[in-house]
């Protein structure tokens, strides 16, 4: 988890970096220690139409910008990893739809009990997930939907923690 002043850093960074024309407001910069996730909004689309007009509308605007775009975010990507020393992702949101363009893929090693393997090989026996690794990846998101707010307020206390820490004394010199 990245300290306040890397965040904020790379947030201004983004935001200065970015062009204007892109998104309707600064885009959400999400970090973690792999990776930087840069999620801006597109202009939503009036409300003329169905809802399948629409919903396709809104999915040729997205694909419309993903290609218009695609040389510049690489350009902005290269320079931001060199400087930051992370992988960038990119995603839009518009209107209720969220794409994320590219992500990052991170191996976790992990040590499970007999129990807990058995729930991996059950997901994947259903067809829920193709691998151990797919059902384990199901189960964090199911976990990460479900606990919104709990997780919220433990990110709050580790950034709280890391705030204290880093105002106490250097006892590295």
């Amino acid at each position: 988890m990245a300290s306040d002043e890397a965040a904020a850093q790379i947030k201004g960074w983004f935001t200065g970096r970015l062009p204007e024309e892109w998104f309707t407001e600064a885009p959400e910069i999400v970090l973690d220690r792999e990776e930087i996730a840069v999620l801006g909004t597109l202009p939503e689309p009036g409300s003329e139409g169905s809802d399948v007009e629409k919903a396709a509308l809104i999915e040729g605007l997205i694909g419309r910008f993903r290609e218009e775009t695609r040389e510049r975010r690489i350009e902005i990507a290269k320079e931001a990893e060199r400087r930051f020393r992370q992988k960038v992702s990119w995603g839009v949101v518009c209107g209720d739809t969220t794409v994320m363009f590219t992500t990052l893929s991170v191996p976790v090693m992990t040590r499970l009990r007999q129990q807990e393997r058995q729930v991996l090989d059950t997901l994947v026996a259903a067809g829920v997930a193709r691998s151990r690794s797919d059902a384990l990846a199901w189960c964090v998101r199911l976990v990460g939907k479900h606990t919104d707010t709990w997780l919220s307020e433990l990110r709050d206390a580790l950034q709280h923690v890391d705030r204290v820490r880093s105002a106490g004394p250097d006892v590295n010199s």
